[in-house]
């Protein structure tokens, strides 16, 4: 059991029984460092009673009230940290011992979703206590409830009839996609049904049974065509880190989100490997990414450029910095509009960059298990194979698939700074 990965004067930990017990002021810095390595590890603050902070092996951090009530504990979530900052953490957690000191149970009154709660209260019952701690992807039906559902956020939740959402989908389809209205959909049945299994609901599910559009899988990459225009206007874009991050997600095939928080401690310069830890990973599964000489030679040339600027440490831990709260790259939509207005291409997402060195990996005769390999695909019958492959078919299929790319756009000077 460790409390400081860096080695420096750690918190004292007690023990009651088996297990660790530790109890302090909660500041940033001392969170930062808290670390399980066997068990999950609880702390306690010592300006909130019941405050604390869960610490599972797997680096999770979540911040709870532990309290007894009316005789027996209770342990309620309240949020994962560092999304939520220790202030809001003492606020919440102030406001259930609150509602314990009037007799209350703040864990029964979380559980408790009825008729008379707006959407807009449904859904942070459902952030909270489930897409935060259950999908790596809560941000996006955070984004699309804002986006999608502001309308409703003020309605009961028994006013929201089927007839409603069918309407809304027929809407959303017609003016944002029929592939947006599908997931407005399913987002509104998902938030009911959780309600229903999960939190006392009584009533229905009115998205429940809304027949979907059907849909069509995209297959969009760029070919031997598209491909000199790209590069050419990529190559003039004077955003370096934009310009940067799309080669780097290009090349290597990797998930825009994890691209985008990409950390220098991800990369391991002696191998050539990008590790992407099974927090961050799509599948819930550490991913190594394999790194090219040219990838290697763009992030070289990037890491000195970052020591080079003399910043604090803690600001030269993302590769493609940022200026929001992140820290890090984040939204890129304005750079890629320039980019494919000038390359003159339409129908083109940043995804598509991930299918496209797919899609030149099987055109260069890369195996279906190697290209799934080396894209971190993460069906159960793929990973049966996957797991007999090293990375070494993975590395020659990327780079075969780059030098195509790279030949069929002109773009020779990436391959000689590789080689």
């Amino acid at each position: 059991m460790n409390i400081d990965k860096s080695g420096s004067k750690s918190t004292k930990i007690a023990t009651k029984g088996s297990k660790p017990v530790a109890k302090f002021n909660f500041t940033k810095k001392a969170l930062d460092r808290l670390v399980s390595d066997e068990t999950r590890l609880y702390v306690y603050d010592t300006q909130v009673r019941g405050l604390a902070l869960a610490v599972d092996p797997t680096g999770r951090k979540t911040f709870m009230l532990y309290r007894k009530v009316q005789g027996r504990p209770q342990r309620v979530k309240i949020g994962a940290f560092p999304d939520m900052s220790i202030e809001g953490a003492r606020a919440q957690a102030s406001g259930m011992n609150a509602i314990i000191a009037q007799g209350g149970n703040p864990a029964q009154e979380r559980r408790s979703v009825r008729a008379e709660m707006t959407l807009a209260e449904l859904f942070d019952t459902f952030l909270l206590l489930y897409a935060k701690e259950r999908k790596r992807t809560w941000k996006n039906d955070e984004w699309t409830f804002n986006k999608y559902l502001h309308g409703w956020k003020l309605r009961k939740l028994s006013s929201i009839r089927r007839q409603d959402v069918i309407a809304l989908h027929a809407h959303l389809g017609r003016s944002h996609g029929q592939y947006t209205a599908n997931r407005v959909v399913e987002l509104l049945s998902s938030m009911f049904n959780r309600a229903r299994s999960d939190w006392g609901y009584d009533g229905a599910n009115p998205a429940e049974k809304v027949r979907p559009f059907k849909e069509r899988k995209r297959e969009r990459f760029m070919d031997a065509h598209e491909l000199p225009a790209f590069f050419q206007s990529l190559a003039q874009e004077q955003n370096e880190t934009i310009r940067d991050y799309i080669y780097v997600s290009l090349l290597t095939g990797g998930r825009r989100a994890n691209a985008t928080s990409m950390r220098w401690d991800e990369i391991d310069w002696t191998r050539n490997e990008w590790n992407i830890s099974a927090e961050k990973a799509k599948s819930g599964e550490p991913l190594t990414v394999v790194l090219t000489p040219v990838v290697v030679d763009i992030l070289t040339k990037r890491r000195a450029e970052s020591l080079k600027a003399g910043s604090p440490e803690e600001s030269n831990e993302w590769v493609f910095p940022g200026n929001g709260k992140t820290g890090h790259l984040v939204e890129s939509k304005t750079a890629w509009k320039r980019i494919l207005k000038r390359a003159q291409l339409t129908d083109l997402r940043l995804h598509d960059l991930r299918r496209t060195l797919g899609s030149w990996q099987a055109a260069t005769g890369s195996s279906l298990p190697v290209i799934g390999k080396s894209l971190g695909h993460s069906s159960l019958q793929a990973t049966q194979i996957y797991a007999r492959l090293n990375l070494d078919p993975v590395r020659e299929s990327v780079m075969r698939a780059q030098q195509a790319m790279l030949l069929a756009a002109g773009a020779t000077a990436l391959l000689g700074n590789g080689k």
